[in-house]
């Protein structure tokens, strides 16, 4: 019973209302840029960004866009549209991270939206020394076999992958720990697509979950969400504290440490 609580799938008006939402996580932006823009500038490590299901490079244009505006050496995927775990994109995202570390000859960061950010954690597992950091953004990481979800696809890639050779959710979340680098778990309570308790972390001294307003389908280029990514990368390279909202952003972004009640 208390994982059918956890894992609820979102309402039908949520799912409903995502595109008018995203919509209006886009309206936003324009006004909110000269904000943005006095967002932390990093330290120009390298950060590689990792589109969601079904989508490509375009859907993270606005994401890199911004971070190079912090002075970071951001870089697409470029392996097309995203279409589940295949062997193509496990292969394809092994050669652009060897491709990166070789290029910059440092660890980077990595934002990934929804599997992208399932991509990142997994990443992040097998080659620790070449990440600094992982963002996620509505990733639902801690998905179980009988969560509902509203996008029937995405979670028939994530079962597919459980039965072949690579275990992307194999054990369960909770039984292997946290990252082995410090994660930052960016969600909305009002997902329309993902369960957003699947999203959040599990506590430990170097990873959060932190809440916004909005949209799965907006959080690539949400005004609180960008600044928080921000924020989250201009960290020292080997230190790490958790996300502090002050002034305007204090309203918008809520660092989720009670997010675990399992409550509506």
């Amino acid at each position: 019973m208390a994982d059918q609580v956890l894992y609820q799938r979102p309402s039908p008006l949520l799912l409903a209302l995502e595109i008018p939402r995203a919509t209006a996580d886009a309206a936003v932006l324009g006004p909110a840029w000269p904000v943005l823009r006095l967002a932390p500038h990093g330290d120009g490590h390298p950060v590689l960004t990792l589109p969601g299901f079904t989508a490509s490079d375009v859907s993270t244009r606005i994401l890199r866009r911004f971070l190079r505006s912090r002075g970071y050496h951001v870089h697409a995927w470029r392996l097309g549209r995203n279409l589940g775990p295949n062997p193509e994109t496990i292969d394809g995202l092994r050669s652009r991270v060897r491709q990166l570390t070789d290029q910059h000859r440092r660890p980077m960061s990595i934002v990934g939206w929804s599997l992208g950010g399932i991509y990142a954690r997994e990443i992040a597992r097998a080659a620790p020394a070449a990440v600094r950091q992982v963002v996620t953004l509505g990733s639902p990481f801690r998905l179980r076999e009988r969560t509902r979800t509203n996008a029937g696809a995405f979670f028939e890639a994530l079962q597919t992958t459980q039965r072949e050779s690579y275990p992307l959710q194999r054990p369960l979340e909770e039984a292997r720990g946290p990252l082995p680098v410090p994660a930052t778990s960016i969600f909305t309570r009002s997902d329309g697509i993902v369960p957003w308790r699947a999203c959040l972390e599990i506590p430990s001294d170097t990873s959060e979950s932190v809440e916004v307003f909005g949209s799965h389908s907006g959080l690539g280029f949400n005004p609180a969400a960008l600044w928080v990514i921000a924020d989250r990368l201009a960290q020292p390279e080997g230190t790490w504290r958790p996300f502090q909202a002050h002034g305007v952003a204090a309203s918008l972004v809520r660092p989720a440490g009670t997010a675990q009640d399992p409550g509506p």
